[in-house]
């Protein structure tokens, strides 16, 4: 009998820390920027727009894809779903010559959700959250928040349809 007192205790230490070293999940909400399309704003004018504002803000426009529209090639009923990809190559080697695993990030990307229920959305990955953890000199951090700032522009002018 006195031997069970520690050995309970024991086993509720184990369970403790176990139950400790599972990771927490992840608020998915919280990695990622959305913004709804304006109501008479369209799809097609939010996409122009977004175009438009990656030129000016010396963005290159390096890739598309139209996701909805290959799913309903395949016979699959989708509402519209777009992937579209920016980048700043100057910025994109300077980061990549920092840490090579900065690559898998990049290009930039913003994605077109159409919902079912509610406006169209913008999207793009929260940069915020990886420029804060990640460990930059002065001068990449800079980098990373210009690049970021041009991105929530882009986003920004898609959903206002602002040229």
């Amino acid at each position: 009998m006195k031997l069970i007192a520690p050995v309970v205790a024991f086993l509720a230490l184990v369970a403790s820390l176990n139950a400790a070293a599972q990771p927490m999940a992840m608020d998915i909400e919280q990695t990622v920027v959305q913004i709804p399309i304006e109501e008479g704003v369209t799809m097609d004018d939010a996409i122009g727009s977004m175009k438009l504002r990656a030129n000016l803000q010396n963005m290159m426009f390096v890739a598309h894809q139209p996701l909805g529209d290959q799913l309903q090639k395949m016979g699959h009923e989708s509402l519209r779903l777009e992937i579209f990809q920016f980048c700043d190559p100057v910025t994109a080697r300077t980061m990549v010559d920092h840490n090579p695993l900065f690559a898998a990030y990049m290009p930039c990307r913003i994605a077109l959700v159409e919902q079912v229920d509610g406006p169209p959305v913008l999207m793009m990955l929260n940069l915020d959250m990886l420029i804060q953890s990640a460990e930059l000199s002065p001068e990449l951090r800079e980098l990373a928040q210009e690049v970021n700032a041009k991105l929530t522009d882009i986003l920004r002018a898609g959903a206002s349809g602002d040229l």
